[in-house]
């Protein structure tokens, strides 16, 4: 059978637009699949139907906060600073780019395990694996050939059904290195926030630390969300807000104000000086679609491969083709897992080594760069 690589365009802030117009009887739809929910259910093996699906799996969505920008190379921008604190700015910029609109209802796929995701954008190579299926966890790790700058996220999600929202926590570890500079940027994820009640609505929210054990500098960053309130005020919605300062004495240095999806401005503390550290127009609209440049090279378990024909389904609005594809993924998942366990065998990742602790995971890169991938996204 003739492999075929389907992937879809990356949620740009214009497409918003489109997104806004939510259907009548969506809010219905996800309250009846919830019907038979109890508050403080987990909801990671939840089931969706295709029609609340997005055309792409997880690991895509990852790997596009990495990959997926304007033209502007902001995680490179971090190796080029030449002091410390500029260059925690910068990491701090390229944070608030890999926040991303969301779509209030719909959701990517659950990858299935051993799943991949490889993707070259210009200097930065990204390869995504999913390393468990149940709970879901995924590794990331991308280099930036050019400034030698590693990226390793190891990300697990817990989504609870809370009544009249659904909360999903991101746990597990985020971390830049800037070899050339020998730093060390240790981060977190903030929580995702659906709303069914009072109002409708997808966001981020909560508090958002970055730290430099090397510079002994530190940021914290607060999301505040998209509350009912802050719908008929206009003023709150994607706000940001934060500091920068020094580990041991706290001293701030810089006061963060602003809007993620807009423009947010760093104050100097000690001079008063403003500058604009980041413009979401210029940095993640108009994101384009990864192309295949060498389909010998694409893996079997690439995302746009193992997806390929429901994301077709989805993209057409054949909803039919759609079911019975996502039904052939997760039975073929179903049969891998069947095996394993008749033969006793554990799954065992390709591109990194876990470790798990109680209900912590931990993963390190089995290489130390990621190759050229061969699907790109084009310039």
């Amino acid at each position: 059978m003739r492999k075929q690589v389907v992937l879809a365009k990356p949620f740009s802030l214009e497409d918003e637009k489109d997104s806004e117009n939510t259907p009548p009887n969506l809010i219905q739809r996800i309250l009846s699949l919830f019907k038979n929910v109890r508050p403080g259910s987990d909801l990671s093996n939840f089931q969706l139907p295709p029609q609340m699906n997005l055309p792409r799996s997880q690991l895509q969505c990852y790997g596009e906060i990495v990959y997926s920008l304007d033209g502007h190379d902001l995680l490179g921008e971090c190796g080029r600073r030449d002091q410390p604190i500029e260059r925690l700015k910068s990491v701090v910029t390229w944070y608030i780019s890999t926040l991303r609109p969301l779509i209030f209802g719909m959701a990517p796929y659950n990858p299935v395990i051993g799943e991949t995701h490889h993707v070259s954008n210009a200097h930065i190579n990204v390869l995504v694996e999913q390393i468990s299926h149940h709970p879901p966890v995924s590794a990331l790790h991308a280099t930036h050939e050019k400034e030698n700058i590693d990226v390793m996220l190891c990300q697990y999600f817990t989504p609870k059904f809370r009544g009249a929202y659904v909360e999903v926590e991101v746990k597990g570890k985020r971390v830049v290195k800037l070899v050339n500079h020998k730093e060390t940027y240790v981060m977190n994820q903030p929580k995702l926030l659906m709303t069914f009640l009072p109002a409708m609505g997808a966001h981020w929210a909560g508090k958002i630390l970055i730290k430099c054990p090397e510079t002994r500098l530190e940021a914290e960053l607060q999301l505040v969300s998209d509350s009912f309130v802050s719908r008929f005020t206009g003023n709150n919605k994607r706000a940001i807000k934060g500091k920068i300062f020094e580990s041991s004495s706290r001293k701030q240095l810089y006061e963060i104000f602003g809007h993620w999806d807009r423009t947010v401005t760093a104050k100097n503390t000690k001079t008063g000086e403003l500058e604009v550290i980041y413009k979401a127009s210029e940095n993640i609209a108009k994101l384009k679609t990864p192309i295949v440049k060498n389909m010998q090279e694409v893996s079997e378990s690439e995302s746009g491969v193992v997806w390929g024909e429901v994301s077709e389904g989805i993209m057409t609005k054949d909803w039919e083709k759609a079911r019975e594809a996502k039904r052939d993924v997760e039975e073929k998942q179903r049969e891998s897992l069947r095996k394993r366990e008749a033969l006793g065998q554990s799954w065992i990742p390709k591109h990194f080594s876990v470790a798990r602790t109680g209900k912590d995971w931990d993963c390190v890169p089995l290489q130390p760069t990621v190759p050229r991938a061969p699907i790109i996204v084009p310039l």
